[in-house]
């Protein structure tokens, strides 16, 4: 099986990437948000460290960024409570799918969180800045103050454009997208 990794900023549109390529996606946002809806076991331990900020599940979006706006350090402490988990959900997700050709992973952590094994494959989702600043302002719950401490935590631009094999300049259009995805996967095949 081979593992392509999907990299690139905030916004990029990474998601719409790996959905182009028809293979296995592992969303880790979306795993995320799951947790926060669906997880009783994990509310009570978040409930538990920050009592003041989660009252009722299911986990509210809002709640998080008020509680990683309250200090800086709530940030660490909520990523080892769920990494762990969607690191789970994640060896679940390979283990699933261990005969397919192809799978890709969506994780904007990825790197970060030093999941990085020796023949991944990267491909970072390249975007114009003044579209993707269009892009974040248009999404619910968008926080600019969120989106800037999290950019602090994640490696550069350029050191992802660096480690990555092919970038595919995302135009947002699907055709465009498609013949990029498409070239990458017959150098891959």
């Amino acid at each position: 099986m081979k593992k392509i990794i999907i990299l690139g900023e905030i916004g990029s549109g990474k998601s719409f990437i790996a959905r182009l390529f028809g293979y296995p996606v592992f969303n880790a946002d979306l795993e995320v948000s799951k947790i926060y809806k669906f997880d009783r076991y994990f509310f009570k331990k978040l409930k538990k460290k920050f009592p003041n900020f989660f009252k009722k599940f299911p986990i509210k979006k809002k709640e998080i960024i008020l509680m990683l706006l309250k200090n800086k350090w709530n940030l660490k402490k909520l990523s080892k409570t769920i990494h762990p988990l969607v690191r789970k959900k994640m060896n679940l997700f390979l283990k699933k799918n261990k005969l397919k050709k192809i799978v890709v992973l969506d994780i904007p952590l990825y790197l970060e969180n030093k999941l990085e094994k020796k023949n991944d494959i990267f491909v970072f989702v390249d975007a114009k800045k003044n579209t993707i600043s269009t892009r974040l302002k248009k999404r619910k719950n968008f926080n600019h103050k969120i989106y800037s401490f999290l950019k602090k935590i994640q490696k550069s631009t350029k050191f992802k454009k660096k480690k990555s094999t092919y970038i595919i300049k995302n135009d947002f259009k699907k055709n465009s997208a498609k013949r990029e995805v498409k070239n990458i996967l017959k150098k891959i095949l």
